[in-house]
């Protein structure tokens, strides 16, 4: 019997690594000959972590779900008793597994299944065959082909042909190539690349040793955030595990291949995921886009013909080498072939990990796998994309996931970014908050994005104050426009978006900020008043002990009130209010 812990990033902040350590001191102390304790890392369901998945020796699984220190002991007397009916408390429900049963899995197909620390696993699951399979019989132009018959576009947020770009760099003159993977990922909400490297190092070495040889590269780096410390260690191992095994390094598998990997740490800047931006942080220099032409299949690192894809990009390539582009493109819609992986995060019941083919509707990503809004709240909006992309309203919620169709939105693929919105969402605020962290993180090469980013800014930031005025919407606008226009990289040509989809989307509530002084959502704290309901307050005092300012006095069993003057709007009164008293206007 074997017992697995889910130990990517979010199993470990649930806690555990507290499950494992109580796990192995049981199993230690009794030593029983019929059970093995593991690791793997995040199958997506981050919303039940963390997860034990216990193995029978005949493959039955049982999903045991937000397990508890004080739970492994259950576990242990399960196992070793060979009773597991005692698990049933612990497992998962039917609900929640359908969480995974309405996806289709192809970059995440070892996700949460094997021990990322264990090259074995991997190539149980056919690892390395379809790099095999390409040195023993396939060429360049071959493998190139393949890739443009499944039709997979990178995965980054661009949208662009991979094999496009795969066929520039192979064709660019020179015999010193690179293939570079940008691991930066940097979006609020987004993590998918960080996911798929804890979860299944092998598959990204895989596909980018599918992609060195059919550019020509001999060096492939992994350019990943230093703020991704169990991605890099668990990279690194693999590194290390597939040049033990002859799979990277000279004359791989005795072919005339050769090529070796390195990771390197960047410093967390939003814009070195611009794939230039990306390339002088490498060479060592600050992180700032260069102007193309020349693309990067021309003149990359260090003037070097050189390929940029991101994780998910690679992690789909072994699966097309050993199924055929055509299975690939048979998925998806006859613009955006394949499928496509999301962090589904926000005001979400069951966020975590999701891949789907395209073509599914957000309604369909979002409820029938996602479960709906928690709490049962209203759908309000989704944003896609990140700080580059826009907001979807709820009038758009059937909107197919392809490139071109939230293309038309105004919002963008991104890298996968999907963060939902309910009811009590402030959209001005969130596109407050979307363009603060794009002025914060832009380079300050061009004046587009450097000072056009803090103008705009300043006048959202006057709206949800109270302080907007009239004109302010259309001077938005106008600052959108030009900063689209005039700006250097994608970073501040698409910064726009969440403010222009806000005004398209929910101008209504724009214009209540400044013609009314009012929030609708009950969000901006100046705009907002907090009062109690005399008819409902039943008069227990929970608010008054609750509120740090001494704002709230009353009687016992009699109604309470708020002194405005004091109040500074916490929301702590709400809170803790169980009859629903506490109004904010």
């Amino acid at each position: 019997m074997k017992i697995v812990i889910g130990e990517g990033s979010c199993g470990l902040a649930a806690g555990a690594g507290k499950v494992h350590a109580k796990l192995d001191e049981l199993f230690a102390a009794s030593n029983p000959t019929n059970a093995v304790v593991t690791i793997t890392s995040c199958i997506g369901m981050c919303f039940v972590e963390p997860i034990v998945d216990v193995y029978e020796d005949n493959g039955t699984l049982h999903r045991l779900v937000r397990v508890k220190e004080e739970d492994a002991a259950t576990i242990h007397d399960a196992v070793t008793s060979g009773d597991l009916s005692k698990l049933e408390p612990l497992t998962i429900s039917a609900e929640d597994a359908s969480f995974l049963e309405k996806q289709t899995r192809i970059a995440l197909r070892n996700c949460g299944i094997i021990n990322p620390m264990s090259i074995d696993e991997y190539i149980e699951k056919g690892g390395y065959e379809a790099l095999k399979k390409i040195l023993s019989g396939m060429t360049q132009d071959d493998v190139i082909e393949e890739i443009d018959k499944s039709g997979l576009k990178g995965r980054g947020g661009a949208g662009f042909s991979t094999a496009f770009k795969w066929r520039a760099a192979k064709a660019s003159q020179g015999t010193e190539k690179y293939l570079i993977c940008n691991a930066d990922e940097g979006d609020p909400g987004a993590f998918m690349d960080r996911a798929v490297i804890e979860g299944d190092p092998h598959t990204l070495i895989e596909g980018m040793l599918i992609g060195a040889y059919a550019i020509g590269a001999q060096e492939a780096i992994v350019y990943v955030r230093a703020e991704y410390p169990l991605a890099i260690v668990r990279l690194e191992n693999a590194i290390k595990e597939a040049t033990e095994r002859g799979f990277l390094g000279d004359h791989i598998m005795g072919s005339d291949f050769s090529c070796k990997m390195r990771i390197k740490a960047g410093a967390g800047a939003f814009v070195c995921g611009e794939e230039t931006a990306l390339i002088e942080s490498l060479e060592g220099k600050r992180g700032m886009p260069r102007l193309k032409p020349p693309f990067p299949a021309q003149s990359g690192y260090w003037f070097k013909p050189s390929n940029i894809n991101n994780v998910e990009t690679y992690a789909n390539v072994a699966w097309i080498i050993n199924n055929g582009g055509d299975a690939f493109a048979a998925m998806g819609t006859p613009d955006s072939k394949g499928t496509k992986v999301f962090a589904l995060t926000g005001k979400i019941k069951r966020g975590g990990l999701v891949e789907i083919p395209m073509g599914k509707t957000l309604r369909e990503v979002i409820y029938d796998i996602g479960g709906g809004i928690r709490d049962d709240k209203e759908f309000k909006a989704v944003q896609l994309g990140g700080p580059s992309g826009g907001c979807i309203p709820a009038s758009l919620l059937d909107t197919v996931i392809d490139y071109k169709a939230l293309g038309a939105t105004g919002a963008i693929m991104g890298s996968g970014g999907m963060v939902v919105m309910d009811e009590s969402t402030c959209m001005v605020g969130m596109a407050k908050f979307f363009l603060d962290f794009t002025a914060k993180e832009s380079c300050g090469k061009c004046i587009h994005c450097r000072i056009g980013t803090k103008r705009m800014l300043e006048i959202l930031d006057r709206i949800v104050k109270g302080e907007g005025e009239e004109g302010d919407i259309e001077k938005l606008e106008e600052l959108c426009y030009a900063i689209k226009d005039g700006a250097l990289c994608g970073l501040g040509q698409t910064a726009p978006n969440p403010v222009l989809t806000t005004i398209k989307y929910f101008r209504d509530e724009m214009e209540a900020h400044i013609k009314e002084k009012r929030c609708p959502a009950g969000e901006c704290v100046n705009l907002i008043t907090y009062s109690i309901d005399p008819e409902k307050c039943i008069g227990c005092s929970a608010c008054a002990r609750k509120c740090p300012v001494e704002a709230i006095s009353g009687e016992v069993k009699k109604p309470y009130t708020i002194d405005i003057t004091k109040c500074i709007k916490c929301g702590n009164c709400k809170t803790v209010c169980r009859q629903g008293a506490v109004i904010v206007k």
